[in-house]
């Protein structure tokens, strides 16, 4: 196979390729039944003119066989009035009336031949086209069922594949959630246990820890001088005044 050939042939393929894609079973159904019924139509046109030949020639027999009669009837008259020669010229015509009958009977005959071969060849076809419309029908519903079944099986996919979609989106929501609500959980431990203003502070923990000491150490001082001050009192209600300076002290300390 040439080049040009082959490249011909390769381009029939795909177009024939795209044609078969294109087409709609249902639209060459439908045409393969019109195309029958064409046919059985043009079967009925030629039965209808084969009879009307038939017909044509059924009254031209007619005709010869009403001029047979005539031709007899002349031959009878012609030999009352002795006239043989007239009676013979009308017997010789009927005799030629009758073979252009039995001429005409044989074409009349193989024309019936033909007609009853139409009519079976038509009730065969209408009969192929009856059955051939049954299938057309019964292969159209099949296809147009399995056409909404794919429909629907496309739309479901579709729909899956939206669903995995959400769902992923749910998990990923779900997960964010999770990751806020611990990062809120963490940062009120963190808030309750200092740590956000011990990392705002300056001081350590020894820091902190020396500045408590001091703390205490100013206190001890700061009673200790009123026990001084207080002491050349009476020793009842001075340490009555000590005990309620002290619970101040404490209150203050604790607030």
């Amino acid at each position: 196979m040439s080049i040009f050939g082959r490249a011909s042939y390769i381009i029939r393929s795909k177009l024939n390729a795209i044609l078969n894609r294109a087409e709609d079973p249902r639209e060459t159904l439908d045409y393969s039944y019109e195309q029958m019924r064409d046919q059985l139509q043009d079967v009925k046109q030629g039965i209808a003119d084969l009879t009307t030949q038939k017909k044509r020639l059924e009254m031209q027999r007619r005709r010869l066989e009403e001029n047979v009669e005539k031709h007899n009837e002349q031959a009878r008259e012609a030999v009352r009035q002795d006239r043989e020669d007239l009676a013979r010229q009308a017997l010789e015509k009927k005799k030629a009336k009758m073979q252009q009958i039995e001429q005409l009977e044989e074409q009349i005959a193989n024309l019936q031949g033909q007609q009853e071969d139409l009519v079976e060849q038509k009730n065969e076809l209408q009969g192929r086209i009856e059955e051939f419309r049954t299938k057309k029908e019964t292969m159209k519903a099949q296809y147009e069922a399995a056409e909404a079944s794919s429909r629907v099986s496309e739309a479901l996919t579709g729909v899956g594949k939206e669903m995995g979609d959400v769902s992923r989106a749910i998990e990923r929501a779900e997960e964010e959630t999770e990751e806020m609500e611990a990062r809120a959980a963490a940062m009120d431990e963190l808030q309750e246990s200092g740590a956000f203003e011990d990392a705002l502070s300056d001081q350590d923990r020894i820091d902190r820890e020396l500045q408590a000491g001091r703390t205490d150490t100013e206190v001890e001082a700061e009673l200790e001088t009123l026990k001084g001050e207080l002491g050349g009192g009476d020793t009842g209600s001075t340490d009555d005044e000590i005990e309620e300076e002290l619970e101040e002290l404490t209150q203050d300390e604790g607030t």
